[in-house]
This record gives C-alpha cells, structure tokens and sequence, in this order.
C-alpha cells in the first residue's frame, strides 16, 4: 500500500511540471511588461503629459525624449478606441538585450467581442527591462 501511494505521489507531481520553452530574456522581460501594462490600464489611458511622466519608470531614456503626445490617442496601444484589457503574446529574443513582444489587445463586452496587437520592443538597460517602442 505504502509503495502505491508512493507511486501515485511521483505520477502526480512529474504530471504537473510543464517545461518551460521561452528563454531566460523573454521570461524577464514578460514580467516587466506585464507590470506596465497593468500600471497602464489601471491609470490614465488617455495620453497627457502628466499621465506619461508616471510611465518613465518603465520607458528608455530615448522613448521618453521622442514620446508623442497625441490627445486622443494612446501610444501604447496605437489606438485612440482605448481596449477593456491586454494579454501578452509571443516574444521573439533579438539577442540577450533586446526581446520583441506581441501584446494582443482585447474589446469585450455586450456587444463587441473584438481584437488587435502591437509589437513592443524591449531592452535590458542595466538590469532592468524597459520598453524602447511599440508599434501597430
């Protein structure tokens, strides 16, 4: 009795374990980004220059010098229809520096059901991941 529930034990836990596929810069990277679009959607989504000074946290010093501030449109999810929520995709390590991500951007509600993306570049800066642009 005592091996079989042994036996049970290991088939549940080596069943559980889901290996891991993304490398060790998406992964780093994925928490950041996800930090910064929570921050986003949870504040200010239309773009003010107040609103993006509590973003620079999370913004290369080249991106916050070239940010545009275009009244009605956010340029962190390239439309001015702001999305209900965000969900991040796929991500492709350019190098061990540099990540590209999919961020898929969902419309749910009564009556529409819809989605989009943009492709968000990321960069390591120190030890630190930052957003370096984000594109339809």
């Amino acid at each position: 009795m005592y091996k079989l529930s042994l036996f049970i034990l290991f088939l549940c836990v080596s069943s559980c374990s889901v290996p891991n596929l993304e490398t060790p810069e998406c992964g780093e990277a994925r928490y950041a980004l996800k930090r910064f679009y929570s921050f986003h959607f949870a504040n200010e989504l239309q773009p003010t220059d107040e609103a993006l000074a509590t973003r620079d946290s999370y913004l290369t010093e080249g991106l916050i010098k070239q940010l545009p501030v275009s009244p009605g449109r956010d340029y962190f999810t390239q439309t001015d229809d702001f999305p209900k929520a965000f969900r991040i995709g796929n991500c492709t390590a350019e190098s061990e520096r540099e990540t590209v991500f999919q961020v898929v951007l969902l419309w749910r509600d009564d009556t529409r059901n819809e989605q989009s993306e943009v492709k968000v570049r990321t960069v390591k800066a120190e030890d630190k991941w930052l957003i370096e642009s984000v594109s339809e």
